[in-house]
């Protein structure tokens, strides 16, 4: 069994997509990072670790039952076991995981980058376990359930942002209220004024929902402010985002 010490870890829990586990030059004072004493390192193969970076299915009895009681936490004098916490990698893409005593990925971090090259050099040197993991369903996804792909190249900063703008349409499509959703289409995207006057509902919403999810730019910033107003919950969170420099 491969072994790391005296690791920071920054969980992130119940993240389904790894894009939104953060990596560490992301990492904000306050977000509780903690130390893992010792923590067992798993090499595994490509279609392996997709399973950690795209799902929190079931993991392989075999997995667990390989890092059962392996990882440590030093509280104190004394040290804390842990179910089934470890470190996956496929000599590319490595994660911390811990599972909570359950059999999903519940917590997921990134770790340090003199960490990942120890990691790397341990891919190069070791096989990948053999376990086997299923082949992963192809998923849809939408506003409340943005696509990886419309995070990339972000930072966590944007990522909230973005997340705060789509929730914000999705719950604007889900009112049906059809005057509200012109009023926001045509604030997003002014030179087509007279053409959205002149859509019909099913128009307005795939215009909105297809061009929203491109990129991130000033005019989303924008959008994402006039759009949450009024709304508590949603204006906690922008102004949380909003006061952080990256």
């Amino acid at each position: 069994m491969l072994y790391l010490h005296d690791v920071w870890v920054n969980w992130f829990e119940g993240e389904e997509n790894g894009c939104n586990v953060c990596p560490y030059h992301e990492w904000r004072k306050d977000d509780g990072m903690m130390l893992l004493d010792q923590v067992p390192v798993l090499i595994l193969r490509k279609n392996a670790m997709d399973f950690f970076e795209q799902t929190l299915c079931e993991l392989p009895k075999e997995l667990l039952k390989k890092v059962e009681s392996k990882a440590f936490i030093r509280k104190g004098s004394k040290r804390e076991m842990l179910d089934y916490c470890f470190i996956a990698s496929d000599g590319d893409r490595t994660m911390a995981v811990d599972t909570n005593g359950y059999r999903v990925p519940v917590k997921k971090s990134r770790i340090m980058p003199q960490h990942e090259l120890i990691v790397r050099e341990m891919a190069d040197c070791h096989p990948a376990e053999p376990f086997y993991f299923p082949e992963i369903i192809q998923k849809t996804y939408s506003l409340s359930e943005p696509s990886p792909e419309w995070m990339a190249g972000l930072t966590r900063k944007e990522r909230q942002l973005k997340n705060l703008l789509l929730m914000a349409v999705d719950q604007l499509i889900e009112s049906d209220h059809e005057p509200a959703l012109k009023y926001w289409l045509t604030e997003w995207q002014p030179a087509k004024y007279e053409v959205i006057r002149q859509m019909d509902w099913e128009s307005a919403v795939k215009m909105f929902s297809e061009t929203i999810v491109i990129g991130w730019s000033p005019a989303h910033e924008q959008l994402c402010a006039q759009m949450i107003k009024g709304r508590p919950f949603f204006e906690k969170m922008y102004e949380q985002e909003m006061s952080i420099a990256t």
